[in-house]
């Protein structure tokens, strides 16, 4: 649906964005993060066709930008952080205004409206001037221009920027039904935002591509270790033992040990009848880490249902999409650490 290959934007002193190549298929909700300055506003708009690239190409289902621009940029719905609005027309003048820029056929451009209306949540606002309505309702009036003429692909600039969070939650069940219809780039510094709603994430920094992932595969992606998190019932010396006895076990380290036990680092051999006389603790938290960053929850749990020890809770451990960001993007040359176009906002 959307390619993009090798696209620059150059500025005075290197700024920009530098050798930008992804693609996008037909269904995918791509998240697009990025700190402050990073790209990402002068890339959507390249994309959309605002702005023209130093070099390289972007095809929307096909169509070059640069050769094809009127028919790639009816495929493209865009809502950027701003929404276009006129504060004095009605919100139905609006969208039948934005119709008639759009080319849509005068006859369609009722049931078209009454569809953007009705999808958006507008229903009974019709007659609302815009400068009266709540800035949620900016936003929805907002994508309902974006979907006015059917794009095949969504470009939306921080569409909940600003809104409170029962606004935020609306807007993003709203584009969460639109990409069921619709492949979607959405830019955002909202983190669990593109946990909610995003298949896919793209993270730039300094005007450079730096993850392209899935959700799922982000810790895989990092090298992050596989740990898990384990609650277990019973004597907590002879549960270090049998977890320290699993081959596919790199390292087991207790979470909250009780006050005089021994040192997690203490030999885990134990003799029976000493570890008889061991006060048996009702449950024991731990951290478990593969040897070889395959999952090894099953090993788990087998060997110790086998031991008589159940587990009371267990939970896989990983980086969050924050920490991740976090780990991309600060990482920052010393002479750009303190430009305020470079700071990172993870605000949720």
């Amino acid at each position: 649906m959307l390619e993009v290959k090798q696209v620059s934007k150059l500025y005075e002193n290197d700024r920009g964005v530098h050798n930008i190549d992804f693609s996008m298929q037909r269904g995918e909700i791509v998240g697009f993060l990025g700190p402050n300055g990073a790209g990402k506003t002068t890339t959507m708009r390249m994309i959309t066709g605002y702005l023209n690239p130093t070099h390289g190409q972007i095809l929307v289902d096909g169509h070059s930008m640069a050769d094809n621009p009127k028919k790639a940029r009816r495929k493209i719905g865009y809502l950027p952080e701003t929404p276009p609005l006129y504060p004095e027309m009605t919100v139905q003048s609006y969208l039948r205004f934005i119709a008639n820029l759009r080319d849509v056929p005068a006859r369609e451009q009722k049931l078209r409206v009454g569809e953007a209306i009705d999808k958006l949540g507008l229903q009974g606002r019709e007659k609302q001037i815009i400068r009266s309505l709540s800035k949620g309702y900016k936003q929805r009036l907002g994508l309902a221009q974006a979907i006015l003429h059917q794009p095949d692909l969504l470009i939306l600039d921080e569409p909940t920027s600003g809104l409170d969070p029962k606004q935020i939650i609306e807007i993003r069940q709203l584009i969460h039904e639109l990409g069921e219809n619709h492949t979607v780039l959405l830019s955002t510094h909202i983190l669990p935002e593109i946990n909610a709603i995003c298949n896919r994430v793209l993270i730039i920094n300094q005007g450079r591509v730096v993850l392209d992932e899935r959700p799922e595969n982000l810790g895989r992606t990092m090298g992050e270790t596989f740990e898990v998190s384990l609650e277990v019932k019973g004597p907590r010396e002879r549960i270090l033992t049998e977890l320290r006895s699993l081959g596919t076990v790199a390292s087991v380290k207790e979470l909250d040990a009780s006050a005089g036990a021994p040192a997690v680092e203490a030999a885990a051999e134990v003799e029976a009848d000493t570890a008889a006389e061991l006060p048996k603790a009702e449950s024991v938290k731990l951290l478990v880490t593969s040897a070889d960053r395959s999952d090894i929850r099953e090993d788990l749990f087998f060997r110790l249902a086998g031991a008589g020890y159940p587990i009371l809770e267990m939970k896989r451990e990983s980086l969050s999409l924050e920490d991740i960001f976090l780990k991309l993007t600060t990482d920052e040359p010393a002479e750009e650490s303190g430009k305020a176009e470079e700071e990172v906002d993870t605000d949720a």
